[in-house]
């Protein structure tokens, strides 16, 4: 993954956090779509770029796919602007980057590409009116597809730090080793600043055993980097999306709305920590 190419100093602010996992079904979306409503909801600007050709980022924040739409595909060929495919959300102070299936072939097409692993970083900071607009939100979430390849590589290029859902399953931390060696390889040799902002737990059940082993494991081996909250099994989480909406919109008193106002609790109090360091 060496590249000889440097990824570009980006501004202090926003702060841009990849919500990344290559395995399917762990939470990722519904983590990336909650945080950064969560965040809104205490008063922080967010900015959501779904990169993943499902676009379940886009939808479950009920932003309907709509033919000839520019989305985050564009900006990565170069064909757009990032702030000109922002579009609202309908939630205060949070805004959306859409997806469309164009980026299933986006990776073939960013391989010809020159600075094919940072399009989004240059994207982001490519010109001062666009930096202007962006520094105006506080986070920028990315919502990576399940998978490491191209887009995820030029996520983690972009970003200052990983989030990582991690759902508590027997395999959890296998699939977990895999992401962090990733990491490191991208911090070695596209991006310096890139750190881990933490792990969270998803998908807990209190009831089954397994997910008190996994939490153990996990935090056995990466200690404080694993997140104190954790966000349960919980039906009101797996229901929203169906109605586009985040769980907080669609039941703010139940016990996964709950969780991730406290993970984003949890995020802005380690923020804080590292600019105080």
């Amino acid at each position: 993954m060496s590249n000889p190419e440097r990824a570009p100093a980006l501004q202090p602010h926003p702060r841009i956090l990849a919500i990344a996992n290559q395995k399917g079904g762990v939470g990722k979306t519904t983590t990336a779509i909650n945080l950064g409503t969560a965040l809104a909801a205490v008063g922080e600007t967010v900015l959501i770029v779904d990169l993943d050709p499902q676009g379940n980022a886009s939808t479950g924040l009920g932003i309907a796919r709509k033919p000839a739409q520019k989305s985050s595909y564009h900006v990565l060929i170069g064909e757009a602007e990032l702030r000109d495919v922002i579009v609202e959300s309908g939630i205060p102070r949070l805004h959306c980057v859409p997806s469309t299936m164009d980026l299933l072939g986006a990776e073939l097409e960013l391989a010809s590409f020159e600075r094919k692993t940072y399009r989004l970083a240059d994207a982001i900071q490519r010109h001062q009116p666009a930096a202007v607009v962006l520094r105006s939100y506080t986070y920028i979430l990315l919502d990576c597809p399940p998978s490491l390849n191209l887009l995820t590589i030029n996520s983690l290029s972009a970003a200052d730090a990983i989030l990582v859902p991690l759902q508590c399953e027997f395999f959890a931390l296998e699939g977990l080793s895999q992401l962090l060696k990733t990491v490191e390889r991208v911090k070695t040799s596209l991006n310096p600043r890139l750190s881990i902002q933490g792990v969270v737990l998803t998908m807990f059940d209190r009831r089954n055993g397994l997910s008190e082993q996994v939490a153990e494991d996990v935090r056995s081996v990466l200690g404080d980097k694993v997140y104190q909250t954790v966000i349960p099994r919980n039906v009101r989480v797996s229901e929203a999306p169906s109605y586009g909406k985040p769980v907080l919109l669609y039941d703010n008193s139940c016990s996964g709305s709950q969780a991730y106002i406290k993970l984003a609790s949890e995020v802005i109090r380690r923020e804080r920590q590292l600019r105080a360091a």
